[in-house]
């Protein structure tokens, strides 16, 4: 592979993508998602924000020493106290950087920084002298460039080039511009900032107009060698350039752009499924690359032209992304090296006591369903971190629910390590569970959002319900699965309690 010619995918899936309402991810959850972008490809991994909490401090950290791959940068604004608490959370790590942003529009200085240009600039250069006091790798990114002077963005990227950044990042914070305006903007940088062909240039685009892939392809056509971007597309507001798109246009369109990536796109669809898996929340049928309809075909005309030539209605295939076109795979009388091997076909890999914990629970399901498809794996893959973290922890349930009989549940839960059992009332089997969980927890959240979807066909599949909760102005979201979809329902609501918890612990990013 020609490196001379290559794209870099820096991924914010753990840091932009999560501060989106929806997506908070637990510490073992980050690290799971990360270890797969690693088996993905990506180039660089931006872990979180290293001083906005402990716990972002230690997932940061976390990720950073489990890693060997990619790099793993955190986040910092030109505070000293931020990169060097980045630093120590990532030194040791085995490939690390840091990633330091301040904004550069008239309106950010003037409304948001209370900072001069000048001031602006002197501060962004005192933070990239002190990045690299620590790391030979230093990101700096002008937040809202595309509404900055362009003048002012020529001196300043000047002057932390010249102050030791290794990256300049160019970030359409709001999604504001348009592709024209962004190769032209790009093309400027990479003609009058003074020594920019030292430095890797690179893009973060917002999709707020729905231009954030194709913004990021004009960048790329005009010089830019690093894309910023997330799976799945997630982000604040209307989210970020997607990776899996990004990727994609660059190897279906590799004649056009002559440029490729160091994604491997089989691990595509196992990704975008892992983080549904995670956060809850579903790709939108329509979504490109991964959606549910990306290569589905309903119309006689199609149908008929692909069964004849694939590639009359198909520009990629889909094994090219992931997608199997088998999905029964195993039985209850499967055994530990089938089931590693259609994970690892799957996307993902286990040591041997994890894989231990996994064979477990396929053998319950298995003995329940007979037929264990894709999707109930990919749950199995997730569901210990879903379920087993935070400060509930759910232990059994036994409901009571019947035509004349006033629907009643009983349940037992570990609350920050002490037992408690209780039962309650409810309108029906459902409202019966989540009320005596309500209870035991002695929470005052409201359910905002319930959602029950069966994760395969079939009278014996397993029901994944999605709640979203709502307290004191947060919002989360939890998910559950299980063949009982009342049990189902409870898993979610704790998850989602645990998800509240932590959300109300932990600082928002910049």
């Amino acid at each position: 592979m020609d490196e001379s010619n290559v794209v870099k995918i820096f991924d914010t899936t753990l840091r932009d993508g999560e501060q989106a309402p929806g997506f908070s991810m637990n510490p073992e959850e980050k690290l799971l998602l990360a270890q797969q972008l690693a088996r993905l490809g990506v180039d660089t991994i931006e872990a979180g924000f290293a001083a906005s909490s402990p716990g972002d401090f230690e997932s940061v950290r976390d990720i950073g020493h489990a890693l060997k791959g990619p790099r793993v940068v955190s986040l910092c604004r030109t505070r000293f106290e931020d990169i060097d608490a980045a630093a120590e959370a990532l030194k040791g790590s085995h490939n690390w950087g840091l990633h330091v942003v301040i904004a550069s529009s008239p309106l950010h200085m003037k409304y948001k920084l209370m900072m001069d240009p000048d001031d602006v600039l002197q501060s962004s250069v005192k933070a990239v002298e002190r990045m690299r006091s620590f790391t030979d790798s230093a990101e700096f990114s002008a937040e809202d460039a595309t509404r900055s002077e362009p003048e002012y963005l020529v001196k300043l990227f000047s002057e932390v080039i010249a102050a030791g950044a290794t990256i300049i990042n160019v970030p359409d914070t709001v999604g504001y511009t348009t592709p024209g305006e962004m190769y032209e903007l790009v093309d400027r940088l990479m003609n009058e900032v003074k020594d920019i062909d030292k430095v890797t240039v690179s893009v973060h685009c917002h999709n707020d107009l729905g231009m954030a892939v194709a913004n990021a392809l004009a960048a790329v056509r005009a010089g830019a060698r690093q894309v910023e971007c997330t799976v799945n597309g997630i982000g604040e507001r209307a989210g970020n350039a997607s990776m899996e798109e990004v990727a994609m246009a660059l190897k279906t369109r590799q004649q056009f752009f002559n440029l490729h990536t160091h994604i491997n796109t089989e691990q595509i669809m196992p990704t975008s499924r892992l983080l549904s898996q995670i956060t809850g929340q579903v790709v939108q049928p329509n979504k490109a690359i991964v959606g549910a309809n990306a290569f589905a075909h309903e119309s006689g005309i199609h149908q008929d032209g692909v069964l004849k030539n694939p590639l009359t209605y198909e520009i990629m295939t889909p094994e090219s992304v992931g997608i199997k076109s088998n999905n029964i795979v195993l039985g209850k009388h499967s055994g530990r090296t089938a089931l590693a091997d259609r994970l690892k076909n799957l996307g993902y890999e286990f040591s041997r006591n994890e894989l231990g914990k996994i064979f477990q629970d396929f053998k319950r399901l298995a003995d329940a369903k007979k037929v264990v498809y894709d999707e109930d794996l990919e749950a199995l893959v997730t569901q210990g971190a879903v379920e087993d973290n935070g400060r509930y922890k759910l232990r059994s349930i036994s409901v009571q629910t019947g035509t004349h009989t006033v629907p009643t549940a009983t349940v037992e839960m570990e609350v920050d390590g002490q037992v408690v059992r209780e039962a309650n009332f409810g309108d029906g089997p459902v409202d019966a569970a989540l009320n005596t969980i309500k209870a035991i927890t002695q929470t005052q959240c409201n359910l905002t959002g319930y959602k029950v979807n069966a994760i395969t066909g079939g009278t014996d599949a397993q029901g994944e319900v999605t709640v979203t909760i709502e307290g004191d102005g947060k919002h989360a979201t939890g998910r559950g699965t299980d063949l009982d979809i009342i049990v189902a329902s409870a898993k979610a609501y704790v998850n989602a309690l645990n998800r509240l918890a932590h959300i109300n612990q932990h600082v928002a990013g910049v």
